[in-house]
């Protein structure tokens, strides 16, 4: 038992006086996958945000939308009642911008002052639905265009009346319009209109006419009863202008309203025409809540893509 007790004592001491052995050096070759030293130091440098180069990013991303919406298509907002049926507030449409060529007005937001002419221009056909900015503002109208360059234009009692041939028209069954939060149908506008069915539900009942335009275009029209805009001109729609109307005759702002009552003095200029109304996209009842849950029962239904060009009848119709 000592004997065995010194031999570990031997072992201990002959640990304590031999030197260890040295180690291998070991080189980039046994650790392939370590990097410089160099690399390690320049990789929180390599890893910062390029400031520069994002700003640059999203600058070149707004141009890139702003050039889309000045000169190919723009989305837009009903705001109004003006071009009632085609177009009820919170209908959500596609603005053409190219149809008629480009001018000042073409530009989003409208930067530019009055300049005379347009590019590649073309002026619009009877019966399609225009952007148009009325002078001295920086909002757009949307209403449909009636006369052209060198019409006679002239309203009787709320019949359209063109070169001295009136516009043809056609009465039609009353219209029911569902009531909502974008459409009221308040009394002001639509005396007697406003009625409730046997389930309970609410319509805005409008009495509607097919108005059928020299050209064979054909849209609806709302004529609640006289008005001042029933009697206006006759005028001579001057070259390069049009005259525009809005299809709820008795309750827009159009070309037979002055400027002081908001409206658009009588034939604008074909400057001041932004683009052409395509198809609508989706449309809003104004009933929505932050709650997303009610965003779905707020899309109104059977509008989105609708068409926005009138149809075309041929005489006998």
């Amino acid at each position: 038992m000592g004997a065995g007790l010194r031999h570990h004592r031997g072992a201990a001491a002959l640990s304590e006086t031999q030197p260890p052995e040295e180690s291998a050096p070991v080189t980039a070759i046994d650790q392939p996958d370590a990097p410089p030293i160099a690399q390690q130091q320049a990789a929180p440098e390599d890893r910062r945000i390029n400031w520069w180069q994002e700003v640059k990013s999203i600058t070149l991303l707004i141009l890139a939308v702003l050039a889309f919406h000045s000169f190919v298509a723009k989305p837009f907002y009903i705001p109004s009642e003006s071009m009632m049926p085609a177009l009820l507030t919170g209908d959500r449409l596609v603005v053409s911008k190219f149809p008629y060529g480009w001018s000042y007005v073409s530009p989003s937001f409208h930067p530019l002052p009055f300049l005379k002419g347009r590019l590649l221009g073309r002026l619009p056909e009877r019966g399609d639905i225009v952007i148009v900015s009325p002078q001295n503002r920086r909002e757009d109208y949307i209403k449909r265009v009636i006369g052209l360059p060198g019409d006679i234009v002239e309203v009787r009692g709320g019949q359209v009346i063109l070169n001295g041939t009136p516009v043809r028209q056609r009465m039609l069954k009353p219209l029911r319009i569902p009531v909502d939060g974008n459409a009221p149908c308040p009394p002001i506008q639509f005396p007697g209109a406003l009625v409730t069915d046997a389930s309970g539900k609410s319509w805005c009942e409008l009495p509607v006419r097919q108005e059928i335009l020299p050209n064979g275009r054909s849209y609806t029209i709302i004529d609640t009863g006289p008005s001042a805009l029933d009697w206006y001109g006759p005028v001579r729609v001057p070259a390069d202008h049009v005259f525009l109307m809005g299809d709820n005759r008795d309750n827009s702002a159009d070309s037979r309203a002055p400027l002081e009552e908001n409206g658009l003095g009588g034939p604008v200029p074909w400057e001041a025409i932004g683009g052409r109304a395509e198809f609508i996209t989706f449309s809003l009842d104004g009933d929505a809540t932050w709650n997303p849950l009610s965003w779905l029962h707020a899309f109104r239904s059977g509008r989105a893509g609708n068409s926005l060009r009138a149809a075309g009848v041929t005489p006998a119709q």
